[in-house]
């Protein structure tokens, strides 16, 4: 969604002589510097070998590890979030990391008297949505339309459309509706200055 060409051509058109117009490029100019922020910390992973969507939002993620792992879907949107690139972290599309999210794709084998490694993959599905201060731990796969509660520990796999919360993390009785057909990166004030002025 950052892509300044891809905002620019679904811009939202006003007439030059209604006030519409003159706060929508109020609204854009002022939101300017923070988009190419955005596009600068993709672009920054894409080089190290990250596969980035150029439609999805990188917020202030601080990444450790080979940048190669990391792959992120379509108008997806990452906030101020730790990823341990120890193996493949996999985001799906239309996915929501809240700020103070880590996601841990290593930890060490406590039951191990030389403490070594253990690691997995993370995987998370088309629409989840991982609250703040979540951690999700190595090997865990979060299913489509999934919610992670706020400071939600998930030790173990999220099924699709699940919403669980806790330390650890555990299922709580209701779901989520399986219709989702929102995009959470039009929501920064950035994008709306464009898209709807």
């Amino acid at each position: 969604m950052a892509s300044l060409s891809y905002l620019y051509k679904n811009r939202a058109k006003f007439s030059v002589t209604s006030v519409a117009f003159y706060k929508a490029w109020a609204k854009r100019l002022l939101t300017f510097n923070e988009l190419m922020k955005r596009n600068y910390r993709r672009w920054k992973l894409l080089r190290k070998g990250a596969d980035i969507h150029p439609t999805a939002e990188i917020g202030l993620v601080e990444v450790g590890g080979q940048k190669k792992k990391l792959t992120i879907g379509p108008m997806s949107f990452l906030g101020k979030v730790q990823i341990a690139l120890h193996d493949a972290v996999v985001i799906g599309a239309n996915v929501c990391i809240n700020d103070g999210a880590i996601l841990l794709t290593a930890s060490h084998n406590t039951q191990d008297s030389l403490w070594r490694h253990v690691k997995g993959p993370i995987i998370i599905g088309d629409y989840a949505w991982i609250a703040t201060n979540a951690i999700i731990l190595p090997g865990v796969s979060i299913g489509k339309g999934a919610v992670v509660g706020a400071g939600a520990v998930v030790t173990r796999d999220v099924k699709d459309f699940e919403i669980v919360a806790g330390n650890p993390a555990k299922p709580i009785s209701k779901k989520r509706i399986e219709e989702l057909n929102y995009n959470p990166c039009e929501f920064l004030a950035a994008n709306l200055a464009w898209i709807k002025g």
